[in-house]
């Protein structure tokens, strides 16, 4: 990230839509022409894998670490490729504009989405549905059959499938898979749906001057089919149970630590065959991305275990993960990766020299930054480095307005005021620290959509901790208006930034 440049953070979910979320259809396109528009050069995305109720639709809890969710697609673009006819779309009912209604947009997706799989087996030429196929063969079979076979056992558990199947019997497995083929050509039909459609649109936002960014969690989810796939290099039992979950110790913002219910990788034996499921999985997402954020960057370096069972992460240990030989390989296959690493919390200098020895670029919060000493805090923007991406916010964090109104204290509202040189209305606040942030010496500044309309707390994206409500927020048609984007734009000309 040499060049200056700037962004908006907005995930797929939060486009307009009629469908109940948004997708990769007009909207998609309409916000690249708002990002070209506005002079920006990157469009920051959530990550992109499937997403459940059970989960809370946190795009952080996915049952694949390479599988999008296909609730992404959009039925406008399946009517321009005459995979659902235009009175398909009557199936769906009317929705609310301001919330992704998770539920009700599965249920009335999933309807065309047999119709459109009904019409393609019609259909003569399947070639790039096969080459797809075979292009994504380390993953998508495998995957298409998880999906399938949990219908199949009533949603349970891998674990407690069929020993034979949960164990990956090659016998048992090809009878289970050979009697629900079907089923499972769906579900990659729908993954190749998604990928053709997200394809297109990256080619236009390149063509346009803008680079997506992705997103990697470090971990996966227990039942995924990642796990069930490999569980050789996950911490578990001989019965597949977990022995240790993954999580952080106990700190300043939580005495009891957090459990985030991940199982662990065991690094030993990923070393052993190269890092493969990795390997595979950076290279996945280095040709679905332009550049990639790695969430929990610390994790690679050394990793908080948790004995399962346990009910919080007080009882934990630092286990060392294999941070240089790991990168050391993957600069070996990808020499110039461009991982952003998300180094945010308690950070030990060894994380930090590893970030350096590579040359990742890290992150910087403005909105922790006004709580200690305004000379040393290395968010504050007179401290950044070159390499480093800086946002006001993330996706975990309150927006610009909602932090001023409702976590600042007095004092520290003091604090803001001096850095800034003069008190600022709470109207104007966002557009103060946007600036801020234009003007320094990072690289790369990107800043949540919520943040740049200066919306309040009740728009934020996620509420950390919470289980229940996160995920929702949407952007309206006409809320990014000429007069805001023509503001946007003077200040990334202004500051040596545009696209």
């Amino acid at each position: 990230m040499e060049n200056r440049g700037s962004g908006l953070l907005l995930h797929i979910s939060c486009l307009w839509s009629d469908f109940g979320i948004g997708d990769l259809g007009p909207s998609a396109y309409g916000f690249i022409d708002m990002l070209h528009a506005s002079k920006q050069s990157y469009w920051q995305v959530l990550p992109l894998n499937p997403t459940n109720t059970v989960n809370g639709n946190s795009p952080y809890s996915s049952v694949s670490a390479f599988a999008a969710n296909t609730f992404f697609i959009s039925p406008q673009l399946m009517l321009k490729d005459k995979l659902i006819e235009k009175s398909d779309l009557e199936l769906f009912p009317e929705f609310s504009s301001k919330r992704v209604e998770y539920s009700k947009a599965y249920e009335s997706k999933a309807k065309i989405f047999d119709i459109a799989y009904e019409k393609f087996k019609q259909a003569d030429k399947k070639t790039r549905f096969n080459s797809f196929c075979k292009e994504n063969r380390a993953w998508l079979e495998d995957y298409a059959a998880f999906i399938v076979f949990k219908k199949v056992f009533g949603g349970r558990l891998w674990t407690q499938w069929p020993k034979e199947i949960r164990d990956r019997v090659p016998e048992a497995l090809r009878g289970l898979k050979g009697a629900h083929l079907d089923e499972i050509k769906k579900e990659q039909f729908l993954q190749y749906l998604f990928f053709r459609q997200w394809e297109a649109l990256k080619k236009y936002a390149n063509k346009s001057g803008v680079q997506i960014i992705g997103d990697i969690p470090i971990y996966v989810t227990y039942d995924s089919a990642d796990v069930w796939t490999n569980p050789s290099i996950f911490k578990l039992d001989e019965e597949m149970n977990l022995k240790y979950l993954a999580g952080v110790p106990p700190d300043y913002f939580s005495q009891s630590g957090q459990l985030w219910g991940n199982p662990v990788y065991n690094w030993k034996v990923m070393k052993q065959n190269g890092y493969k499921w990795w390997m595979q999985r950076i290279e996945h997402n280095l040709k679905i991305f332009d550049k990639v954020r790695i969430d929990h960057f610390r994790g690679f370096v050394d990793f908080w275990q948790v004995p399962a069972g346990e009910k919080t992460a007080i009882n934990g240990q630092w286990q060392k993960a294999q941070a240089m030989d790991f990168f050391n390989t993957l600069l070996k296959k990808y020499p110039d990766v461009p991982i952003i690493a998300e180094d945010l919390g308690i950070i030990t200098d060894e994380v930090r020299d590893t970030m350096k020895y590579f040359g990742f670029a890290g992150m910087k919060i403005l909105l922790f930054a006004f709580y200690e000493d305004l000379k040393k805090h290395p968010y504050l923007p007179h401290n950044y480095m070159a390499n480093c991406v800086a946002y006001t916010g993330t996706h975990d964090n309150n927006t610009v307005r909602g932090w001023f109104e409702h976590e600042l204290k007095e004092e520290d509202k003091k604090k803001l005021f001096n850095y800034l040189g003069r008190e600022v209305s709470v109207d104007q606040l966002h557009w103060e620290l946007i600036e801020l942030l234009m003007e320094s010496k990072a690289n790369t500044v990107i800043f949540p959509v919520q943040d740049i309309l200066g919306l309040g707390q009740e728009d934020r994206m996620n509420l950390p901790g919470v289980a229940h409500n996160n995920w929702q927020w949407r952007l309206l048609k006409d809320q990014l208006v000429d007069n805001i984007l023509e503001r946007l734009a003077n200040l990334t000309i202004n500051s040596n930034r545009s696209n």
